[in-house]
């Protein structure tokens, strides 16, 4: 069920809407007609969050009537780059609690060229669907305008719902804001205090043209997350009739997320269940159920709450999905870092083992065996990786990827060899 604003907000909404969003705008260079402006008939409603690595690997909800995330992809600082290795998993996660998920970068940047450089580096990155709202966070350094219209229009002209947020004062104070809005949609954040702001207060909406999301705070709930609200259905953007498991394109993360949805189902926490109760009904580590659930096992479970299980029989299956790393999207890269911060390196090879060695789920010690593989054992690779104190080659197979422990990564002693 779509969130509904009570009476009273959805009435200031509309207020909003119709003075702030469709009254004819006047810019320095030209006055827009209301046609020629984004309009919007009320208040959609929906809430949801955005988050970065501060919200782990599998991200972090508010409230059960959360319906989007839009994750961090990477930071741009002026020719620097800084990578969200937490941006795949939260996008998984996302589509596998039935959400649609978003993307955003941030964007410290001046000029064209750097926006070259950054969308360069992040435009391939992405792994929410195209049609997806891809947001250039905004709100630090020396931005102008033209290089933010550039950028934008290169997102636009990549398949991307470009969007561009920030802090009003901020924005205002640097861009021609009016000259943006007319050509893209906004997100604006400001808040009325630190409290925990579970709804809107419109008191303190950053009135402006063409506002499309309205973060209104950074303590959703109590430890701090940020709370937005799409105004205009924006969110929908990149889903069919707005449905998470219909994206209009696939990628890897996407892929993994609709598998975990169609393999769990909703329960809803009985009196006296724990992590560990629950798990142990359902044939899961606890640890992957809190996981799943964008929790850990620390955070307190209570009568009501609903969370994702896995089916009948498919706990194995959802335990290895939770846990196995997300390739990026196939951009024809020789290279790529996956959600573990590993890199990745293609190479298409043979390698045939001496030695009893694991095949394991993930490229870890720790992760789940697929097989004990004993001397003469053969598999087809595509990648290698070395961490850990190991090179280690992926396998495709069917469901998704094994991985394999070839060679001490310290003495360089292979335990098989490669053609």
């Amino acid at each position: 069920m779509k969130h509904k604003l009570n009476k009273l907000t959805k009435a200031l909404a509309i207020v909003f809407a119709s003075v702030f969003l469709i009254a004819p705008i006047t810019t320095n260079a030209v006055t827009l007609s209301q046609q020629e402006v984004t309009t919007v008939k009320a208040a959609k409603g929906d809430h949801g969050v955005d988050w970065s690595k501060y919200q782990d690997i599998n991200g972090k909800w508010g409230y059960a009537n959360d319906k989007f995330s839009i994750s961090q992809v990477g930071g741009y600082y002026n020719g620097s780059f800084v990578e969200q290795y937490t941006y795949p998993t939260q996008v998984r996660n996302t589509i596998a609690m039935g959400r649609r998920a978003h993307t955003y970068i941030y964007a410290q940047f001046s000029g064209r060229w750097q926006a070259d450089q950054m969308l360069n580096y992040y435009l391939p990155k992405v792994q929410t669907p195209k049609g997806s709202i891809v947001a250039l966070d905004v709100e630090s350094g020396s931005p102008d305008t033209d290089s933010v219209l550039y950028a934008l229009k290169r997102v636009q002209d990549a398949g991307y719902t470009a969007v561009l947020y920030g802090y009003k004062n901020f924005l205002t104070s640097h861009l021609d804001l009016h000259q943006i809005a007319s050509q893209y949609p906004l997100w604006l954040a400001e808040y009325p205090n630190y409290a925990v702001t579970p709804n809107p207060n419109y008191n303190f909406f950053p009135s402006f043209e063409n506002v499309a999301i309205f973060q209104f705070t950074s303590t959703y709930i109590a430890g701090g997350l940020d709370g937005n609200i799409d105004l205009t259905g924006i969110t929908d953007n990149g889903y069919k009739n707005g449905n998470a498991q219909k994206p209009q394109t696939n990628t890897p993360a996407m892929n993994a997320g609709k598998q975990l949805h169609q393999d769990t189902h909703n329960y809803t926490v009985q009196r006296g269940d724990s992590w560990w109760s629950i798990a142990h009904k359902y044939g899961m580590d606890m640890y992957t159920l809190a996981s799943l659930n964008n929790q850990t096992i620390n955070n307190a479970i209570y009568p009501g709450e609903v969370l994702r299980v896995a089916d009948k029989d498919d706990s194995k299956k959802v335990d290895n999905k939770v846990n196995q790393p997300i390739a990026q999207p196939n951009t024809g890269s020789n290279t790529w870092t996956d959600n573990m911060g590993d890199t990745w390196h293609k190479e298409n090879g043979t390698f045939t083992s001496t030695t009893w060695l694991h095949l394991r789920w993930g490229a870890k010690p720790s992760s789940s065996a697929i097989a004990y593989l004993g001397p003469g054992a053969t598999i087809k690779y595509d990648a290698w990786s070395n961490h850990n104190g190991f090179i280690y080659v992926r396998q495709p197979r069917a469901n998704g990827y094994g991985y394999i422990a070839v060679r001490n990564a310290y003495n360089h002693v292979p335990y098989g060899a490669f053609k």
